[in-house]
């Protein structure tokens, strides 16, 4: 829900694209100069440089996944590591080639999806939980936690498809729920265990719907990828297809940015000062073949608060 201020709203034309006709881009990372992304249907992951005027410079394939590529990281030694949708499997990169790290599907009852890596090297890493159908029935998952080792723990569950995933300085992890309609936060232990759950942002109305379509229905706002900026708000992608909004601790939103025909299901903050906000845009959701209807693009704006 937005509080009584004014939501500052910035419409598609305050938006520069920075490369499209790519199948369906996810999980963008800002590492070391340049904006890295997955693209689901192509199977590979990309780094893109920026060019001067804010659109692509080159844009490389570091990585080919079969399984599918989705969330993305770096170790505690600078190595991508790779979350796999379909064989649910963490990989690492190493000179272009991915190795196996943690089989994920002892606990992944869907296919894998968004991930961060904190800066100890582990993993926490979401999935839909069932089988991401429209009509499906919805079904709680598990947020997996993959140890420098390869050790795979369950470090959270009963969560309403975890997708995007966040760490405060302070060691607060935030995990936004695209179904549950909310951003759920959970302390951090030094051995990386999640406690304290309880709810950051409540982003629902009129309750919770029983399948995907049933959600989206509801106008709230589906929150997907995340990125936390210097004051502490999120900016959260909405599956639901209205754009991308900045939202505080409380749920109160402050800012929209809206993506046109376009849904925005994530997004990351970087360039060289941090003050680029980027959106990984694609068709909306149950409405069209993405393997064959390559529309999906990163966007990117200015923003006044940096990462």
């Amino acid at each position: 829900m937005s509080g009584g201020a004014e939501v500052k709203y910035a419409g598609p034309e305050t938006l520069t694209v920075v490369t499209g006709g790519h199948s369906f881009l996810e999980g963008p990372r800002w590492h070391d100069g340049a904006l890295y992304v997955s693209d689901f249907y192509t199977h590979r992951v990309l780094r893109i440089a920026l060019g001067a005027t804010g659109s692509a410079g080159p844009v490389e394939t570091v990585a080919e996944i079969e399984g599918r590529p989705s969330g993305l990281g770096w170790d505690a030694e600078g190595r991508l590591l790779v979350v796999s949708m379909l064989d649910r499997t963490l990989y690492r990169v190493s000179g272009g080639v991915p190795e196996p790290v943690a089989d994920l599907g002892a606990l992944a009852t869907g296919p894998c999806n968004d991930m961060l890596v904190d800066g100890q090297g582990r993993a926490y890493v979401g999935n839909f939980g069932g089988d991401g159908e429209a009509d499906s029935p919805l079904v709680d998952a598990v947020l997996a936690r993959v140890d420098p080792d390869g050790t795979v723990t369950a470090a959270a569950d009963g969560l309403r498809f975890p997708n995007g995933v966040a760490l405060t300085p302070g060691g607060t992890l935030l995990v936004a729920e695209t179904y549950g309609a909310r951003i759920t936060a959970f302390d951090v232990a030094p051995d990386g265990a999640l406690t304290g759950r309880r709810v950051w942002a409540d982003l629902s109305r009129d309750g919770l719907a029983a399948t995907a379509r049933g959600m989206i229905a509801t106008g709230a706002v589906l929150p997907d990828g995340i990125a936390l900026d210097s004051e502490g708000a999120l900016w959260v992608a909405d599956a639901a297809g209205s754009g991308a909004v900045r939202v505080r601790e409380g749920g109160e939103i402050t800012e929209r940015v809206g993506t046109g025909d376009l849904t925005a299901f994530s997004v990351a903050l970087g360039g060289p000062d941090g003050r680029t906000l980027f959106l990984c845009a694609s068709p909306r959701l149950f409405e069209t073949d993405y393997p064959n209807d390559h529309r999906s693009a990163v966007l990117s704006r200015r923003v006044d608060v940096p990462a």
